[in-house]
């Protein structure tokens, strides 16, 4: 049995227990439910899960003991930084601003469902009310109104509530004189038409789950694109190092040329020769001091695509492109139709299209709801007590008021829903049309993926015959330039060729790279978790060999086939 005393401890220790619920609490807690969801929603799509955490260095301090001063000073740090391929996937990881973003984004769709989970648990509310009157014949009173309870709403559409209301009225002039009451009220809400059963009234909370499904696979995809594109930018600032190089080794050799020219002016040389050389020698000069200017300005970019400050001097591991040389290309041997059948079984994007497209077959079903009449299964019950606030043993719980009835709302005005039913019926064939594009677009997509890759396998081949034939030309003419029997503009021609096919072949090779990893990005299929993943081609999530069930494009052609170009006729045969 409850006295006054008591009642009062208790609600003090209540209230000393919510106060002691630090923000630091409720951010702990929103963590430790949102990590639980994203680990089970990877766990249900990849069959393992991973370490998640959008904690920065920040995390744990407050905002007033972040300056801007100090974001300054940390983006002011001198110091020499050498990052090989692997260590710079791994910093942008940690410390891309894009790929924080997409972090942040994903959390707040799970934080999104904690709140539509929370509206399917118990309700707890406890309000009080206090006042102080003056009346008009001069009197004072002062009343106080609590009520404490619980409410809950149930996935059949139902919605129970409990509940206890005190009363305390008290005259502190004329009469003093004070009353109270306590009433217990349950009440329920049964809907049966509208708004009635699991699919209706919990159609929030499935769409809330469904769109943490899709933030995750959205992730994951991001994950694999964001290596990639880390990865061609490296690979990138390597190949314009490479031009560099093969600029200022040109620009050395023109020198080198107009200096023989220049000593032989004074017999053998012409005018016009030596002028010419010496306008090649400023040309290769610019070209040379450009491409320097191009490699700093990418340089900074990629600073800031992996969140290092621009003060850092970043330093690159030219060994990477060394590497990448030594394995050469790597063969994908796949045809269109078995691509376009790996996308849809692994695609992530394109299977939350596919899941998408079952969302809006549902909007109908909510919307088509809408149109129903209301009719309302209804009850409450109260106890009353006259004691007072705090004399709960006193309810007579033999002198109970009941209610129990329906409630009909007829549709005689649904002209907002039938406008918005209409509407969903106008969304779900859009939803149509753009599955259909979507099909359509990966569909192409990996058709050009696959054409693109056949084609810089050819050109990276003929870039290398190239490379051979300018490097013998060179040679040949430098010979001939200093026997007298051709011109310096033969020798620099053959120069200008051998800087192109040198360039050309690099490029090529990076290219062919790139179109390799966009392909199995798109099929979603790249493993980028393993290591050096872009130098091997056994880095996939399935076995390519088991799909090859028809001849395929980018088989390693014979020798007989790399001499052969197709006839017009044979590329528009039917």
């Amino acid at each position: 049995m409850f006295s006054k005393k008591y009642s009062t401890a208790i609600l003090i220790a209540g209230s000393f227990a919510m106060v002691g619920c630090t923000t630091g609490f409720y951010r702990k807690k929103a963590d430790k439910d949102v990590y639980e969801i994203l680990q089970q929603v990877e766990e249900d799509i990849f069959g393992t899960s991973s370490e998640f955490s959008i904690d920065t260095k920040h995390s744990g301090k407050k905002p007033n003991d972040v300056a801007a001063q100090d974001i300054l000073d940390a983006r002011s740090t001198n110091k020499t930084l050498v990052l090989p391929i692997d260590k710079a996937l791994d910093y942008a990881v940690t410390h891309s601003r894009e790929f924080q973003s997409e972090k942040e984004s994903l959390y707040l769709t799970a934080l999104n469902l904690t709140g539509e989970k929370h509206n399917f648990f118990p309700q707890f509310f406890a309000n009080s009310r206090g006042t102080r009157s003056r009346l008009i014949d001069g009197e004072q009173r002062g009343t106080v109104n609590s009520d404490i309870g619980v409410s809950q709403a149930l996935l059949t559409g139902a919605n129970i509530g409990v509940a206890i209301a005190n009363d305390l009225l008290r005259y502190y002039t004329g009469d003093p004189r004070e009353s109270a009451a306590s009433v217990i009220s349950l009440d329920i809400m049964q809907p049966l038409l509208r708004g009635a059963g699991r699919k209706i009234a919990g159609e929030r909370l499935k769409q809330s789950h469904r769109n943490v499904f899709y933030g995750v696979r959205d992730f994951a995809h991001f994950q694999n694109t964001f290596s990639v594109d880390i990865l061609m930018e490296y690979f990138r600032l390597l190949q314009v190092k490479d031009v560099i190089f093969n600029r200022y080794n040109n620009y050395l050799s023109i020198k080198a040329s107009t200096d023989y020219l220049r000593a032989r002016a004074v017999d053998r040389a012409k005018p016009e020769e030596v002028a010419d050389s010496e306008q090649r020698e400023l040309q290769a000069k610019d070209s040379y001091l450009n491409s320097i200017t191009s490699f700093r300005n990418a340089l900074d970019r990629f600073k800031i695509a992996l969140g290092l400050p621009q003060t850092v001097d970043l330093r690159l591991d030219d060994s990477e492109m060394v590497k990448l040389r030594d394995a050469g290309l790597v063969e994908l041997s796949l045809n269109k139709a078995d691509g376009f059948r790996i996308a849809l079984k692994h695609r992530l994007p394109l299977l939350n299209e596919v899941d998408r497209y079952e969302d809006s077959k549902r909007q109908v079903a909510i919307a088509a709801d809408q149109l129903k009449a209301d009719l309302n299964i209804f009850a409450d019950t109260t106890v009353e007590n006259d004691e007072g606030p705090t004399e709960y043993e006193k309810f007579n719980f033999n002198n109970v008021r009941a209610n129990v009835g329906v409630q009909l709302n007829l549709p005689l005005d649904r002209l907002r829903e039938r406008n918005q039913y209409r509407s969903t019926l106008i969304s779900f064939e859009s939803a149509i049309r753009r599955l259909g594009l979507n099909f359509d677009e990966v569909r192409n997509q990996i058709d050009r993926d696959i054409r693109q890759l056949e084609q810089l396998r050819k050109s990276y081949q003929i870039q290398k015959n190239a490379v051979t034939l300018a490097e013998n030309s060179v040679e040949g003419n430098e010979l001939r330039l200093k026997a007298g029997t051709i011109t310096f503009q033969s020798l620099s021609d053959s120069q200008d060729d051998l800087i192109d096919a040198q360039n050309a072949v690099t490029g090529a090779l990076v290219d062919y790279l790139e179109a390799r990893l966009g392909l199995l990005t798109n099929l979603g299929i790249l493993a980028t978790d393993e290591e050096t993943f872009w130098l091997r081609g056994d880095a996939v999530k399935v076995d390519l060999s088991k799909w090859r069930s028809a001849p395929t494009v980018t088989e390693a052609p014979t020798e007989t086939s790399r001499n052969q170009v197709p006839t017009p006729e044979e590329v528009f045969a039917d």
